[in-house]
């Protein structure tokens, strides 16, 4: 997985990442938290979906760590 985390801060100080654990972005202040996908397994292909908040699929996998790291490598901001 790709370990390369970017945080952009906008003139008005506002924060943009494609979060995770790894950093303790708690400690910044109060969190706005908004999805830019959601993972999602479908029961009739049996498969893991990553749909953009419009609901388009992006990326489909058999394994949900596969459309996690998908995400994290192609959802950066």
């Amino acid at each position: 997985m790709n370990n390369h985390h970017v945080i952009t801060f906008s003139p008005d100080g506002t924060a943009r990442c494609l979060w995770n654990e790894a950093v303790p972005l708690h400690e910044l202040g109060r969190l706005e938290i908004n999805r830019a996908s959601n993972i999602e397994f479908n029961n009739i292909t049996q498969h893991w979906e990553v749909k953009d908040r419009k609901g388009k699929l992006r990326f489909f996998a058999r394994s949900r760590s596969a459309c996690l790291e998908w995400e994290q490598q192609n959802l950066q901001p």
